[in-house]
């Protein structure tokens, strides 16, 4: 559980402004401000504090709980700070003050806690309070749509986390993290019910993270406030990662897991990929590039590479919430970095592949280094193979000939590659211990990267060419992946629309297929 003299001072904080939110009618946004600004100080204060402690006298500290609640606590007062600007003038502000509010402690709950039963709620209480963010322009039918469509994978993702819970205390007697653990590390191997409930939780985490063919909810959710987008990308989306993040004991003896985590998440992250580099709409290439960037989280932990993964949700979370909240710049920067247009000519196969390779060898010659200097540095050769991928585009060298171009790119690839080693380091003491995967996991995990790279090269030496004609229809219209879902879950249950709702979707959907009623 939570620890009472500190974790739970973080969700008290944000429980304590929602309730103060729903006594008042005025002066919401200063109520909001104040209850972020002191959440976030409180928790400068508690990590700075254990973190001194842990060095004083070796207490032992949640480091992975921690990171994840400064991570909320700055996101938190961002984000409530932006919105007090952005929803100025609007209608049921005091509505997504408290949906806010309310979501931010359940989140802060769900990082910090060493419960399973209460982390599970946590998650509940998430979906159910981003619901209420979702559809704050409630007259939209659009908005009504996606939060169903929301509420249908999150229930789903329940179930699972029920079924999983009641398997982890029938083989342990408990559910805390700790109990956990200590049954694994006692049992000379997995008993069935913990395989059974490894898989329960990645499919869990597969049906919060945005997961295809269970994505499109991800993806349309546009029509809520950019505040809220901000929200769901950087620190919503993510807690699928962290959960199994804190699973991790259990996911590196359940194959069957890592394997749903490594295939599907690889799956997602190619797709996905491809599908956000025909979007015009910047928040939803922004959308997509989350889809794909949590099936690439989900590998990694599928690979065992729980720093990695630690160091990805950070990185993402920061990125994510800055480019939501500058929408403006993030168009301009997409068009720069527009990889599909050439700036100094397109140049033949034979050139990217020799760019991969040099960034490959600028990579390992690094990794080899800091090893040397570092013995106890461990580096799975499968992050590093990552890294040199999405390095490579570095040494496409579009400038121009000369050796200006390369040594700067070259000069790029290894600056970035030292700081990657340097939070490599610095992650691996506030992750779980790395594990190494099996051989067929890692060649799928190679195999989706490798494809991702040389797609992309051919496109951009045949933009005009059979498989960009070819490809480019399935790609915009996303594979055609959330159609069965929704037809399937709106069979099922359906949503419920005010008439007047419904005849405005009719109405669009007859403007955009351009039928007559």
């Amino acid at each position: 559980m939570l620890d009472i003299t500190g974790g739970w001072l973080l969700p008290l904080i944000y429980f304590a402004g929602t309730l103060i939110a729903l006594r008042r009618s005025r002066g919401l946004w200063r109520v909001a401000r104040t209850t972020a600004a002191i959440a976030l100080g409180e928790t400068v204060i508690l990590t700075a504090g254990s973190v001194i402690s842990s060095w004083s006298n070796g207490t032992a500290v949640d480091k992975t709980g921690f990171t994840a609640a400064l991570l909320v606590a700055l996101l938190g007062w961002v984000i409530i700070n932006y919105s007090s600007r952005y929803l100025a003038g609007e209608p049921n502000q005091p509505r997504f003050v408290r949906a806010m509010l309310f979501t931010l402690g359940a989140v802060s709950v769900l990082v910090l806690s060493q419960n399973l039963l209460v982390i599970a709620i946590a998650w509940s209480s998430t979906s159910i309070g981003l619901h209420f963010l979702l559809t704050h322009y409630d007259q939209r039918k659009t908005a009504q749509i996606v939060a169903h469509k929301k509420f249908l994978a999150s229930r789903m993702a329940e179930v699972c986390l029920v079924a999983a819970l009641v398997l982890v205390y029938q083989a342990t007697s408990s559910l805390t993290l700790d109990g956990l653990r200590t049954a694994i590390e006692q049992a000379a191997e997995l008993p069935p019910q913990l395989h059974w409930a490894a898989a329960l939780f990645a499919l869990a985490a597969i049906l919060k993270s945005a997961q295809l063919p269970l994505h499109g909810w991800l993806i349309q959710v546009m029509e809520a406030p950019t505040p809220v987008s901000a929200l769901l990308h950087a620190g919503v989306v993510n807690m699928g990662g962290f959960v199994l993040i804190r699973l991790a004991e259990l996911l590196s003896m359940a194959p069957a897991a890592q394997a749903m985590l490594v295939i599907v998440g690889g799956f997602t992250a190619v797709l996905a990929g491809l599908v956000s580099m025909t979007r015009i709409s910047i928040k939803v290439r922004l959308a997509w590039s989350t889809c794909a960037q949590m099936g690439f989280m989900l590998m990694e932990i599928g690979l065992g590479l729980y720093e990695l993964a630690l160091l990805h949700l950070v990185a993402h979370s920061l990125y994510k919430a800055h480019a939501f909240l500058s929408a403006g710049d993030t168009v301009r920067q997409a068009s720069e970095n527009d990889f599909l247009r050439g700036h100094g000519g397109i140049r033949a196969p034979g050139w990217y592949l020799a760019a991969l390779l040099g960034s490959a060898a600028l990579v390992a010659v690094s990794a080899a280094l800091w090893q040397a200097l570092l013995p106890t540095l461990s580096l799975p050769p499968i992050a590093l193979a990552i890294v040199a991928l999405g390095l490579a585009p570095l040494l496409w060298l579009e400038q121009g000939p000369g050796a200006g171009p390369v040594l700067r790119g070259c000069a790029q690839v290894l600056g970035l590659t030292q700081l990657y080693l340097l939070w490599h380091l610095l992650f691996s003491g506030l992750a779980p211990t790395a594990t190494a995967a099996s051989a067929p996991l890692v060649a799928v995990a190679l195999l989706c990267f490798c494809t991702l790279y040389a797609t992309q090269i051919w496109l951009r030496c045949h933009p005009r060419g059979r498989l960009a004609r070819t490809l480019y229809p399935w790609a915009y219209c996303g594979f055609y992946l959330d159609e069965t879902f929704t037809r399937l879950t709106f069979k099922l249950w359906p949503a419920r629309l005010s008439p007047a709702q419904a005849q405005t979707l009719v109405h669009r959907n007859t403007l955009n297929t351009g039928d007559t009623p």
